[in-house]
């Protein structure tokens, strides 16, 4: 039995397609808000993230020893969380854990959970084919410009601090045009929307530094190619094997169709 700990994203869904094709036995801890896709599967339960109680319960009555994490679980308002007797006991905790960003939560959940003898697993051990090998996927691959500017976006990335929950940043003409807020890589991309026909720049999502690679990875889809395509940028750049990549095939063919490039470092 695994235990499913479910957000928002599409990732969540591919997950479990092919956990129902290897008829593999789960349960869904559900902590989405906007969405309502696990309500009508009979292994989920809709759990607020400080119902540490009815967490562990569910996991233990079902003997569920190993979870995965995947999905977005954004940054909770503790002063309206629904809180259960452990939930009172932990909180503390995650609060703290919240002042260093969303990751750092999600690391104070997995401590918890192995304080209970229940095991993280990665989010990619069932659909390893959501994430790519070193090299380039598009007709286009990355001129001695864009190589440049893939080099500052990577520097300036590896050089944030260490609790710093930015994944993304956006190069163009070498110099760095904006670096992932709160808002997510998809509110910077809106922020830079170009109406110049000329592509120029680049988007770079890497992992947090000092990241567990069990949880929360880079993640791109189609739309982030749009998004990417409005704000006149000519490629995207993600590490090898260490970020989710979905809707590849629609991706690529996104790509080639607008002169783009998907590169993996």
């Amino acid at each position: 039995m695994i235990g499913l700990i479910f957000g928002e994203t599409r990732f969540p869904i591919e997950i479990l397609k092919k956990i129902k094709k290897k008829k593999i036995k789960y349960l869904i801890i559900d902590l989405t808000k906007k969405t309502t896709q696990f309500k009508k599967d009979k292994n989920s339960y809709k759990v607020s993230i400080g119902q540490f109680g009815k967490i562990i319960e569910i996991l233990n009555k079902n003997k569920c020893k190993k979870v995965l994490f995947a999905g977005k679980v954004a940054k909770p308002n503790f002063s309206k969380l629904k809180l259960d007797l452990k939930g009172i006991y932990y909180i503390p905790r995650i609060v703290k854990a919240s002042n260093l960003g969303d990751a750092a939560i999600l690391k104070e959940v997995i401590k918890i959970l192995y304080e209970q003898k229940i095991k993280t697993i990665s989010s990619l051990k069932f659909n390893p084919e959501l994430t790519l090998k070193k090299g380039n996927y598009s007709k286009i691959k990355p001129n001695s410009e864009d190589n440049k500017n893939i080099k500052k976006a990577i520097k300036t990335l590896n050089s944030l601090g260490k609790y710093n929950f930015s994944q993304g940043t956006i190069v163009r003409n070498n110099k760095v045009i904006a670096i992932e807020s709160k808002g997510g890589t998809e509110q910077m991309l809106k922020k830079c929307k170009s109406s110049n026909l000329k592509k120029n720049g680049v988007l770079v999502k890497y992992p947090k530094k000092s990241q567990d690679l069990r949880i929360d990875l880079p993640t791109v889809g189609l739309k982030t190619f749009q998004l990417t395509k409005n704000a006149g940028l000519k490629g995207i750049v993600l590490k090898n094997k260490q970020h989710v990549f979905l809707e590849k095939k629609a991706c690529i063919n996104y790509a080639n169709k607008y002169k783009m490039f998907i590169s993996i470092k």
